[in-house]
């Protein structure tokens, strides 16, 4: 069966153990490995995933176009491209034209960039990204570091209210933590995909499934979260979830070659 991981995190190699570092303290865990290419290859090959979505952060606008010509230079076809995008970087147009040539997504991180994703200042982008037709990742739920919620189902839904149009993929089960909120709101809603990222282990047991029975089938993607999460540990929580064989593969890959034309 092949495996796609919709939620994966790597820096160059110049950067990563500082990247490491900075992920153990906002989220008080030690991390799986040193996020770099060739600890991300080598934990595929180990669990036998075939494909890769790359997403990457940029902190501070001032990182966007450094990290992007890094992320666009990756040669393996085992990577799939979700650019980085700061609300607040100026030149936000001109990065969403070349991530478009060059990128199959964006990744939003509304804790590590400080804002609020239905905050009306990024409205223009959103506007932008809906008309260039470009997948979403949020980060979604209760941030650990701060307390705050930036990306909560109150401003999903308002994200979806301004822009039908907009490819949403909620990680981490649409909300770290705020999985009842989740329930009572998201799940059931076709137009958010979620992610399995950082979540099953987290989640009550009773809850999993009634996400899974209530949510389109077709919308629920496979993530780890590496290097936060391990992939060994997020494939046998799918593998051993009481659903059909064909529910798994939609989860582990024929959902996201859907999404994002891979066959």
């Amino acid at each position: 069966m092949d495996i796609i991981d919709f939620h994966t995190h790597m820096w160059p190699e110049k950067v990563a153990e500082k990247a490491k570092e900075y992920l153990e303290q906002s989220f008080k865990m030690p991390m799986n490995a040193i996020p770099i290419e060739k600890n991300v290859l080598e934990a595929m090959d180990k669990n036998g995933v075939t494909k890769s979505v790359i997403a990457s952060v940029a902190s501070r606008p001032n990182q966007v176009e450094h990290i992007n010509n890094w992320l666009f230079g990756l040669n393996s076809e085992r990577f799939i491209k979700f650019a980085s995008l700061h609300p607040f970087y100026e030149k936000w147009s001109y990065e969403l034209d070349r991530i478009k040539d060059n990128a199959q997504g964006i990744k939003i991180q509304p804790e590590f960039q400080m804002f609020y994703i239905d905050d009306e200042r990024v409205f223009p982008m959103y506007e932008k990204i809906q008309k260039l037709q470009i997948p979403l990742l949020f980060h979604c739920g209760y941030e650990l570091s701060t307390g705050l919620i930036q990306a909560g189902p109150k401003q999903m839904l308002n994200v979806k209210k301004h822009f039908p149009g907009i490819t949403f993929i909620a990680a981490h089960m649409g909300g770290f933590k705020l999985w009842n909120e989740v329930e009572n709101s998201i799940i059931g809603d076709d137009y958010f995909y979620i992610d399995t990222s950082s979540a099953l282990s987290f989640m009550k047991e009773d809850q999993i499934y009634r996400f899974l029975n209530k949510h389109n089938k077709d919308k629920i993607l496979f993530g780890t979260d590496f290097p936060v999460g391990n992939h060994k540990k997020e494939i046998e929580l799918i593998k051993n979830l009481n659903i059909d064989d064909e529910f798994k593969e939609k989860i582990f890959h024929l959902n996201a070659e859907k999404l994002l034309n891979l066959k």
